[in-house]
């Protein structure tokens, strides 16, 4: 088959492409090369699955995550497609027979990891191959301004130098114009197409609270509103999400912990109980998540504040990928800002880095504390607009409630400053409010005219308003003095009487309505759904892959509303291809036959 339509139809069972998919299909099939950027679930895999099969030669898909090659490896090849992978999970003798594959033009598509792919070995072997193109995925990795920086990807320029006929195609989800410009650069796409196809993801809903009591606020979300779901939890460091795991287990929950500290066999047990069982709950640091391809997970849940808006839109992308409702949830406080601080003062990279990075989570903050839109306000980040509020996040819900903070923010940066700016929020609190410690009375403290004005607030309101004025950029955190709060060039019209400032008041959210896991449409027949679920777990076991990779819920969806009977009317159903129809279509017809029959 060489036209990309016929392939969409009869290998991946779709009857239709999502804009741009077409543009860039025909622009790579052509030898053209292309920049992609396509939000999480947007259909990119495409992109460079049809193009390999219309290109005469093999796909070579640069991957940067070991552990998913295998599951990718798997739905290609359950669709008729020759594909494999070269990492260093493989004995010497199945990389070696994988590579007489690709020289004697059996393969269709091969994923290598980068650090293989850049050794004189592999790149001999390509040299003896057909190529039909070069994908590189998560391609925001060649940042080094990026979240997800790798310094294998460094060296992917040399594909263009190498293989100049063969056409590339980079892709990712998330990148800011100044990643985008970086990846262009690096990779030498400056004569490429780009392709930007928008980052919103309407059917996930932004809900970001202070935090009080993390566990407990986390406790009260997943059973009231995703008791049974599958879902990814993500913490700042190993040991918490080693805590957190064990605690959910402990409530309940099915739950595995995944950090860069385990062994890789652990890590990929753990990620392989997560993509193929129900209802399984990650908890994990940024090291998970890249490429993950379950369709249904319902939640992310941030139990701290993500670094930047790009690690934050990347890692709640992972949720609701099948396009039903999804939750992105997150609770964060000022201690995380400090220890967020802390570790980019401790990284090892050039002040004009930290500088970058401190931007950067001053956008984060910044996404956390307004009171408008959330979504028009995390689009606006990556130059794109949304015309109007987008009615799915907790501000357009629930619009917080604000009053003037104007006196007590004076209040605040006052005692910052009457106290030198050496101190931390907790005894700049207790100055305000007349405590009688012995650290107020060993500096003297007990003698400034801001002691005791601030009374009329307790402790967490104070805390919410040096929280927020940090937030908005009138202070920062000193950490070379363990925290102290320090005046920022921009507190000076505030303090002159020359502008006002409202604030938001802190009130604990009520809980939301729970969100069912599928929207199943109301003619659907719920015991017809589960046994057509039951169907595809036994074939999925079988096969080991995920249930998903047999037949996504839409798909089975679709089976109860049309109730096909035959094998044509089988084959008209979206996501079933010739090679699917073969496989599974006598097994799924006979549960609906019975089913009607019953």
């Amino acid at each position: 088959m060489t036209n990309p339509s016929d392939i969409l139809q009869q290998v991946f069972g779709f009857t239709s492409f999502r804009p741009p998919q077409d543009q860039i299909i025909e622009t790579l099939v052509a030898g053209g090369d292309a920049m992609v950027l396509m939000p999480t679930g947007g259909g990119k895999s495409l992109c460079y699955q049809i193009p390999a099969l219309v290109r005469p030669g093999c796909g070579i898909v640069i991957s940067p995550l070991i552990a998913l090659m295998q599951d990718q490896v798997n739905a290609m090849r359950l669709l008729g497609v020759k594909a494999a992978f070269l990492n260093s999970t493989l004995a010497a003798d199945e990389a070696q027979e994988i590579e007489q594959q690709l020289r004697n033009g059996v393969l269709d598509l091969l994923y290598i990891a980068p650090e293989r792919l850049t050794q004189a070995r592999t790149l001999q072997m390509l040299r003896e191959a057909e190529l039909a193109l070069f994908a590189i995925d998560e391609a925001h990795c060649v940042s080094q301004w990026g979240h997800d920086f790798r310094a294998d990807y460094l060296q992917l320029s040399l594909l263009h130098e190498l293989f100049p006929q063969v056409p590339r195609i980079a892709l990712t989800a998330t990148a800011d114009t100044r990643t985008r410009n970086e990846i262009i650069s690096r990779l030498q796409l400056e004569q490429a197409q780009q392709f930007l196809a928008g980052f919103d993801r309407p059917n996930i809903r932004y809900r970001i609270a202070l935090k009080h009591n993390g566990k407990q606020q986390l406790q009260k979300f997943l059973k009231s509103e995703h008791p049974n779901d599958a879902g990814i939890v993500y913490c700042l460091s190993r040991k918490k999400t080693e805590d957190i795991a064990q605690w959910l287990n402990q409530q309940g929950f099915k739950a595995y912990p995944y950090h860069a500290g385990l062994s890789a066999e652990l890590r990929a047990r753990h990620q392989s109980e997560f993509l193929r069982e129900e209802g399984v709950i990650i908890v994990a640091t940024i090291a998970f998540g890249m490429g993950i391809d379950k369709p249904n997970v319902r939640f992310v849940a941030h139990l701290d504040l993500p670094k930047t808006i790009e690690s934050y839109y990347q890692e709640t992308g992972r949720a609701g990928r099948d396009g039903e409702p999804a939750t992105a949830w997150m609770v964060y406080g000022l201690q995380d800002v400090i220890k967020l601080r802390q570790m980019m003062e401790g990284s090892e990279g050039s002040e004009e880095h930290k500088r970058a990075e401190q931007q950067r989570l001053n956008a984060m903050l910044g996404l956390c504390e307004i009171t408008s839109c959330r979504r028009q306000a995390l689009l606006d980040y990556f130059d794109e607009h949304l015309e109007q509020p987008c009615g799915n996040c907790d501000t357009c819900l629930d619009p917080p409630q604000t009053w003037d903070g104007t006196e007590a923010a004076r209040k605040a940066l006052s005692v910052a400053f009457r106290t030198e700016q050496r101190f931390g929020v907790n005894h700049l609190i207790e100055v305000l409010r007349g405590a009688d410690s012995d650290k107020i009375f060993q500096f003297g403290h007990q003698h400034l005219p801001v002691y005791g004005i601030g009374k009329d607030l307790d402790n967490n309101q104070w805390r919410s308003v040096f929280r927020q004025l940090v937030a908005r950029g009138y202070m920062s955190v000193d950490l070379e003095r363990y925290g102290a709060l320090r005046l920022e060039e921009k507190c000076r019209p505030l303090l002159r009487n020359e502008e006002t400032i409202a604030l938001r008041k802190d009130i604990k959210p009520k809980a939301a309505k729970q969100q069912t896991k599928v929207h199943l449409a109301p003619d659907v027949d719920i015991a017809l759904w589960e046994a057509l679920r039951e169907c595809r777990r036994g074939y999925a076991e079988e096969l080991g892959v995920p249930p998903y990779v047999v037949f996504h819920d839409s798909t089975l969806q679709e089976m109860c509303l049309r109730l096909p009977q035959n094998m044509e009317e089988f084959g008209e159903l979206s996501g079933v291809g010739e090679r699917k129809l073969e496989r599974y279509g006598p097994a799924f017809i006979s549960v609906i036959t019975e089913h009607l029959a019953a």
